[in-house]
């Protein structure tokens, strides 16, 4: 029961007035309370946070926790990306030439993703990864490879449901919602982090803004579960074989290699 009504909470709610009352309660002291038994229904590992329950004033404050020191190890050499966020890997695959990915079954034009039919062309034969955050993951957002910062822009005014229901019945949520696109510029070319919103506008929020990242580096993080999209050039991305497609992954494992650079 108390898992249901977390996912309709957290997971299906878009109106405008459930979202903007939902976002109240859980930033106020009232739903502290709910903590333990939200760790209860998603199986939260306790050893992984960074503070006791106690520390944490709402849920809110308990959703965007950091982890603990050394938790998470960013695997890997300077040709190795890595996981952005914990999560789930829904997706892989190949940028169509008429500018179209693929999830679930649908079709999404990555041109009205990206809002720039130039900066897509770039993407045409290249690598995407689709990187789904349920509420029960650490919701902290680190930079998948050493790079520096070429662009970043924001599009979309609502955000529905990214969840798997989300994605298979919804309207091109993927292209529709709020989202934040940031290009980067690394060793072996260029590639986007494309960050989605799942329920409030803005749900998305930046701790880090410098011009170069580092392989980990944290730089920002979601209010709610979202979901992260990948894209890299032509030529320069070659998926970890190891993975399969649906499963989980951790943030700092390796997705792929660098072909060039």
């Amino acid at each position: 029961m108390k898992k249901a009504l977390y996912q309709f909470l957290i997971e299906l709610t878009n109106k405008r007035w459930s979202s903007i009352l939902l976002k109240k309660f859980v930033q106020s002291r009232l739903s502290q309370k709910c903590i333990p038994s939200y760790m209860k229904v998603y199986e939260i590992d306790s050893n992984e946070i960074e503070h006791e329950i106690s520390y944490y004033p709402s849920l809110h404050e308990f959703f965007t926790r950091r982890l603990r020191e050394g938790v998470r190890e960013i695997q890997g050499g300077e040709k190795q990306f890595v996981s952005p966020v914990d999560g789930t890997l829904a997706e892989a695959g190949t940028v169509t030439p008429n500018l179209m990915m693929q999830v679930k079954g649908k079709d999404y034009s990555i041109q009205e993703m990206l809002g720039n039919e130039e900066i897509a062309k770039k993407y045409v034969g290249g690598s995407f990864l689709v990187l789904y955050l349920s509420p029960a993951n650490y919701h902290r957002i680190h930079s998948p490879i050493k790079a520096a910062v070429e662009k970043r822009w924001e599009l979309g005014l609502h955000s529905y449901p990214v969840n798997e229901y989300g994605l298979k019945y919804g309207r091109e949520t993927l292209s529709k919602n709020y989202r934040s696109i940031t290009e980067l510029k690394h060793k072996g070319g260029d590639m986007l982090l494309v960050k989605v919103g799942a329920m409030f506008v803005n749900s998305i929020h930046y701790t880090n803004d410098h011009h170069h990242w580092n392989k980990g580096d944290e730089i920002g993080y979601f209010t709610f579960g979202s979901t992260v999209i990948l894209f890299f050039e032509k030529g320069t991305f070659h998926f970890n074989d190891d993975l399969s497609v649906p499963t989980p992954i951790k943030m700092g494992k390796i997705i792929g290699q660098m072909k060039r650079g």
